[in-house]
């Protein structure tokens, strides 16, 4: 679908990319994956045509359609909510108005037997089967269905987008995208703004219903959950790994221990003509062989090996002093502006815990942070403990600093007393060192300017961490050590983050924030979501995660097997007899419709793998098969929310 030759692209001395080639094939699931700054979102810009390559080609068939999310875009508010995902359908709105301007031409005229008219009858046949064919006629309700698979309510359809925060705005960008159904999906951190619930729906909705994706992201769950092959970018060049993220992992450390071996035998060679070099330089009887390898040193080609490998980023929180037994202690807190964002929350934090702030965006967990540091007023009584030292990274931290400054300036002019003697010795540590520390900041990626911000951490010594969304733009290894670093930590942590991987065994306790309400649950993040899997849905209110959920649909109903139907007064045994009959009958329904359709997306997942191997690309049997298995998946899906309607009305 999309074919890569000879790509070059230099912005310094030392090319970003060089001789770069590969292929993106229909199917492919990649993660596009390297050390911040490696060159990630330029190579996502140059394949969708929004960036020029220095040199090379990147060849798109006509055809083919490109969707493109960058990190960052330029979003209008003049709309509502879904009139800007109508957007999306504005081909299909086009071709419903030529076909109604036709269908009133075809009713004004009565030359029926005019070669024109003919032709008119044959051009409105052909466009009307197209519109057919493209489901034109429930595009609204697949537009219902990504915006609630994304996190948004049907009260916020007719909202303006100004209302939004720019996340929530950036999640209806995202569904235009998904709703156009492009044949290549760009993706660079579509999940930085979407919460566990948005996260695990994208998953599903990129496993089963998009074509290609390349997307770029520092979720570890979510790019194993989603890719099967792995595009790494190491010192300036593309290595293609066929297989997922924790694959690619293994035989990334194989690889690496083969260039080190490779480099240091080259690196044994070398010094060796050097040495025979310089030992019988000015010997008449060894001239032709000193000449010979001094020919052999310069054709050479030096093994090259990623800085990242060379030096990881060692981060240590300095010690603190040691605070109160109970750093926050929250009672009966209420937050509202126009709406409760909260309303009698109780909890808790003992020093040393480390807890997670988890939920949909907009429910409050960024708010209950400001009311920590006292940044916004609030209704009931919070208490910060005695000698608490906070420490805060907020959400927008890398966005706020000074592009016009080094990376050195930045630190200099916030470092006091003897942390000024420490700055290089902290940028190295946080691979800034050298040249790097003379970079403007406004050429750094996000991941850079995100390891930036998080160097104000260090500058003076706190016991109580506040880190909101600290990963968003951290690349993989900085992620591994922050979180071991902060696992490290002598004081108190509160992470309000949606990456599931970072906070498993990180956390020991997780505060769901949801419909106005603050849950505390015991635990990892893991077991919080187990625990979410088997609890009552009136529990949870807004949660949607309650049981198995396909791409798309609400769950509005209970667990199949769990006895949640309210035990009605003055019923006659009979009646209740007959009533338990029924419900078990729809129960057994929806569990048999459930694993047709876990069979039916197996078959699919493995037809997926075969169609992807080269010697099946054309295998005819395979496709029919791949076509009637996601018919028969579609029509089962419609039969089980009615099965799940019908069992709901029995069980209320």
């Amino acid at each position: 679908m999309i074919s890569v030759e000879g790509l070059r692209v230099e912005f310094g001395v030392k090319p970003l990319l060089a001789n770069a080639s590969f292929v993106v094939n229909d199917r492919d699931r990649i993660a596009l994956v390297g050390k911040n700054g490696a060159g990630k979102s330029t190579l996502l810009k140059i394949l969708c045509g929004k960036q020029t390559p220095t040199s090379g080609v990147v060849s798109v068939p006509n055809d083919t359609t490109i969707g493109y999310l960058p990190q960052v875009m330029n979003l209008q508010d003049s709309t509502t909510v879904r009139q800007e995902a109508q957007k999306a359908f504005a081909d299909i709105q086009q071709m419903a108005e030529r076909i109604e301007r036709m269908n009133q031409q075809l009713a004004e005229r009565t030359d029926y037997e005019s070669e024109s008219y003919l032709a008119l009858i044959e051009k409105y046949m052909s466009e009307h089967d197209r519109y057919q064919m493209l489901g034109a006629d429930g595009y609204e309700a697949e537009i219902e269905r990504t915006l609630m698979g994304l996190g948004f309510e049907r009260s916020d359809f007719e909202r303006p987008t100004s209302e939004f925060s720019g996340g929530w705005r950036m999640r209806i960008e995202l569904a235009k995208i998904l709703l156009r159904k492009p044949d290549v999906l760009l993706l660079d951190e579509p999940t930085n703004h979407l919460d566990i619930e948005s996260i695990q729906w994208l998953e599903q909705f990129l496993a089963t219903s998009a074509n290609a994706v390349v997307l770029v992201s520092h979720d570890r769950a979510f790019i194993n959950n989603v890719t099967n092959r792995t595009l790494e970018i190491s010192c300036g060049q593309i290595i293609d790994y066929k297989v997922k993220y924790d694959e690619y992992v293994v035989l990334r450390k194989e690889r690496r221990e083969q260039q080190l071996r490779a480099y240091e035998n080259q690196q044994k060679e070398i010094a060796d003509m050097k040495q025979f070099i310089d030992r019988f330089r000015y010997q008449a009887t060894k001239a032709v062989q000193v000449q010979q390898k001094v020919k052999q040193l310069e054709k050479i080609v030096p093994i090259e090996i990623d800085e990242v490998d060379n030096s990881a980023m060692h981060l240590k929180f300095p010690p603190c002093l040691r605070s109160g037994d109970y750093p926050v202690i929250c009672e009966d807190v209420r937050k509202a502006y126009n709406h409760v964002v909260f309303d009698h929350v109780n909890l808790t934090i003992k020093r040393g815990e480390k807890v997670a702030f988890v939920g949909k965006n907009g429910e409050g967990k960024s708010t209950l942070v400001k009311c920590i540091m006292g940044e916004i007023p609030f209704d009931g009584n919070l208490k910060v403990g005695h000698n608490v030292q906070i420490g805060y990274f907020a959400q927008n931290q890398a966005q706020l600093l000074d592009e016009s400054l080094t990376v050195f300036q930045t630190i200099d002019y916030v470092a006091k007393g003897d942390m000024r003697l420490r700055i290089n010795d902290i940028l190295g540590a946080f691979m800034f060192g050298g040249e790097e520390s003379d970079k403007r900041v406004k050429v750094l990626s996000g991941g850079e300017r995100s390891r930036l911000a998080m160097i104000r951490l260090l500058l003076e010594p706190v016991n109580l961490l506040i880190l909101d969304e600290p990963t968003n733009h951290l690349d993989m290894a900085s992620k591994d050590v922050l979180k071991e670093a902060i696992k490290a930590f002598d004081g108190t942590a509160i992470v309000v983050s949606h990456d599931r991987e970072f906070l498993d065994g990180l956390v020991t306790k997780v505060y769901e924030f949801g419909g106005g309400k603050v849950r505390e649950h015991l635990g990892g993040i893991y077991d919080f979501l187990r625990s979410k899997q088997i609890s009552e849905l009136h529990e949870l209110e807004n949660s949607q995660a309650g049981n198995k959920t396909f791409p798309g649909r609400e769950q509005n109903i209970p667990s199949v097997g769990t006895n949640t139907q309210p035990v009605v007064k003055n019923q006659s045994y009979a009646e209740h007899k007959e009533q338990q009959k029924q419900l078990r009958k729809a129960e057994k329904a929806v569990e048999q419709s459930e694993r047709r359709i876990s069979d039916m997306e197996q078959r699919l997942k493995e037809l997926d793998d075969l169609l992807m191997k080269p010697e099946n690309a054309s295998n005819m049997e395979f496709v029919t098969e791949y076509t009637t298995t996601k018919k028969a998946l579609d029509e089962e899906v419609e039969r089980w929310e009615k099965l799940s309607e019908e069992l709901e009305q029995l069980t209320n």
